[in-house]
This record gives structure tokens, sequence and C-alpha cells, in this order.
């Protein structure tokens, strides 16, 4: 399992160079470039996760083909040999890391349904008794699961902080119609998960996802679906409310950072070896709970 910080594929056009993946354009297709670098709080660490690419990869490819029924995907296929004729000559860094996709128009939000209060949510719960303007019952302890999964969309940054945004705004960025139906197709591809993960011993307790408009103004689910970069994932078994949670997610690099005189902003500071291999030892368990032939 190689390392990939950045790709560097000279007589491929580069579409987009975004926090993790590396995307380059075709005439009718784009080639997503699963790389090992990794972010938290919107900053770029320098040193990459050894293998997160292709772990990332394999969990998003399974959801895809899990979740189809509920929602077409980009996907087209993650078999090197069935890509443009161009890129044959890098087939070993795109093994296992890659995959080609429809072109669509990108919404220009993030859709984050969130099951559990926890992070930036109850920060502001803890203030106001609201996770992005929706009331919320009073006494909830911090990680406790909410009544209904709830839709807590956010801006799009390719860099900075992305922001939290009420369902109002959402509307006024991508119209009322495909506001809606992407709120239902969230919460729907969150219970969905949610219901076949308690099955594998975790709790899903909130994700994001990211929708386009394919060639006939079909929407469909696009980026990454239900991964430890995407997703806060528990071990069901041993959690409790009010307690922290076992996670299989990057929160251990995140926990590392908050312990930090940082202010999470650029340039990232350098991460010891021990924090890189937990984290992706992390990401190995999540990726061996979820993908099941």
């Amino acid at each position: 399992m190689g390392t990939i910080y950045r790709t560097n594929f000279q007589d491929l056009k580069l579409f987009r160079s975004g926090k993790v993946r590396d995307v380059y354009e075709f005439e009718d297709s784009l080639l997503i470039v699963a790389s090992d670098r990794i972010s938290a709080f919107d900053v770029i660490m320098n040193e990459p996760i050894p293998g997160k690419g292709e772990m990332l990869s394999k969990i998003s490819m399974f959801w895809f083909s899990k979740t189809k029924s509920i929602i077409p995907n980009h996907f087209i296929s993650n078999d090197v040999d069935e890509y443009p004729e161009v890129c044959k000559k890098y087939s070993e860094q795109l093994r296992g890391r890659s995959m080609l996709v429809k072109k669509c128009k990108t919404l220009a939000i993030e859709c984050i349904v969130r099951g559990y209060i926890t992070g930036s949510g109850w920060k502001e719960y803890l203030k106001k008794g609201t996770v992005t303007g929706i009331p919320l019952p009073s006494g909830l302890l911090e990680f406790q699961q909410l009544p209904e999964p709830i839709f807590t969309p956010s801006t799009k940054a390719e860099e900075g902080h992305d922001e939290n945004i009420s369902f109002d705004k959402a509307t006024e960025i991508v119209g009322k119609d495909i506001a809606e139906k992407v709120r239902d197709f969230s919460i729907a591809l969150y219970k969905f998960g949610a219901n076949y993960l308690e099955q594998n011993n975790l709790i899903l307790a909130d994700t994001k996802f990211e929708f386009g408009l394919d060639e006939k103004g079909n929407l469909i689910l696009i980026d990454e679906a239900l991964t430890p970069d995407s997703s806060r994932f528990w071990q069901k078994d041993v959690y409790q409310p009010g307690k922290p949670p076992v996670q299989f997610d990057k929160q251990i690099l995140r926990n590392y950072l908050l312990s930090l005189d940082w202010n999470q902003k650029p340039p990232a500071p350098k991460l010891p070896e021990e924090i890189l291999n937990r984290t992706a030892e992390k990401y190995k368990e999540a990726l061996n709970m979820i993908v099941h032939d």
C-alpha cells in the first residue's frame, strides 16, 4: 500500500485539487484520486496518513453500490483498465485509490445530517438550545441521540472553514425544490447507513453528503459517501450518552490538535508519528467494520 501526498500526472488535465482529492478532467468524465492527505478544522496537514486514500476509496465504492437504489450516483468504474488510455501509464498509482465518475454540476452546499449531538452542534446547543437554528429539546447530554436526525447544511469552502447555514439560506443558494430534495435524500441515506452500521457495532453520529446535477438535470450523489473523513463513527456496545465515545474517524487527530496552542489556521503544526499511525489504524478498523462482501 503506497503513500501519495499529492498527485502529479502532467499529461492529464487537473480539474481541481481539494483538501484530500485530486480531480482530473476528461471530455465527459472526471478521474477522482484519493490522496493520503488529511485535513482537520479545514486545514490540510503536512504529513500523509499511510494507506488512507485506498481505504477511503473502498468505503465510498461500497456505499455507492449499496445506496444506488435510494439515489443514483456519479460512479462509473474503479477498474484502471477501463480508464481513458492516457491514464494507463499511471496505473500503479491509480489502482485502488481512484474512480472514474460522471461529470455533473456540483451543488454549492454540503449536506450534513446529525443523528447525535456533538462537535459544533453541541457548542451551539449549549449557548442557544439550537443546532443551526433548529430548536432541540432541553436537557440533552453531549453525544446523546436526537429524537430524529436533523438536516444541517453548510457552505462549501475550498479553502478555510465551511460555515453552518440555515435551511432557508440553503434554499437561497440552490433553490427550494433542490434544497428539499437534498434534505430528504440526505436523511434517507443517513438512516440507511445508520441502520446498516448498527448491525456492525457502529453508530453513525453524523455525516456529510454532496450532490450534483447530471447532464439531464437529475440529482445524483457525488464525491464520497459515509467515510471516516465525512462522518463520525462510534463503537455501539460501549456507547453511553454524556461520555466520550470510542471513535473510528479522525477524532484522534482533532483531539491532538485541540491540545496544542494552535489557532486552527495554516500553517498546520507538525504531527508526531504516533498520531499518524493511530489515525491510520482507526481508518483501517472502520474499513474492516464497514465493508463486507
